[in-house]
């Protein structure tokens, strides 16, 4: 593993364990064991060290969501796979737990930045899966901007928000049944 590597892994547990803002680069050549001037031979603040982080991390989830596509299955199935396996990432992955935290208790700007950026790398993400479907006559023509977006925010309602306002979640197959029985079947071409 190269320097850049070390810095990278390093900086990546302090942010984790202590948030952006409290992360300083003194902690993270700490934890890289390197001085603090090699981190600035590779990254030249805080901010650039960590947006190369969440970058990363945005490709390790655009990486896993294109391992749950099936060839051959229909849109509402591949969505519903992916969808669910990206919120089940922002529900695990340490650091983007911790942004998640950061962003509620603090509201630290450059972490209210990043996690609207990569969002909008998730929708952008979805937006190509709807209008790949239509180019292969899956889907009816639409406005795949704003169907992206209902569909991430109707699976984060349904996912994340739902049962903290109720006392139980839902189960996976009510959320399906409901979103094809709505969503889904107003974008597919009936099939006869």
């Amino acid at each position: 593993m190269d320097r850049r590597q070390e810095i990278m892994l390093a900086a990546e547990k302090s942010f984790t364990l202590f948030g952006y803002k409290a992360t300083t680069m003194d902690q993270v050549a700490k934890i890289a064991n390197v001085g603090k001037g090699t981190i600035y031979t590779f990254f030249s603040n805080k901010e650039e060290l960590f947006h190369s982080i969440v970058w990363r991390m945005v490709k390790e989830m655009r990486d896993m969501a294109e391992e749950w596509i099936v060839e051959g299955a229909s849109f509402e199935e591949n969505a519903h796979a992916i969808i669910m396996q990206l919120l089940k990432f922002r529900e695990t992955h340490q650091l983007y737990i911790k942004l998640i935290e950061e962003e509620k208790e603090l509201r630290t700007p450059a972490v209210g930045e990043v996690l609207a950026s990569i969002e909008q790398e998730i929708l952008r993400f979805i937006q190509e899966k709807i209008e790949r479907s239509i180019a292969k006559g899956e889907l009816k023509p639409c406005n795949s901007k704003l169907v992206s977006y209902l569909l991430l925010k109707s699976y984060i309602a349904l996912v994340v928000d739902w049962d903290r306002t109720h006392d139980e979640e839902l189960p996976e197959e009510e959320i399906t049944q409901l979103l094809s029985t709505t969503i889904f079947s107003s974008l597919a071409y009936k099939q006869i």
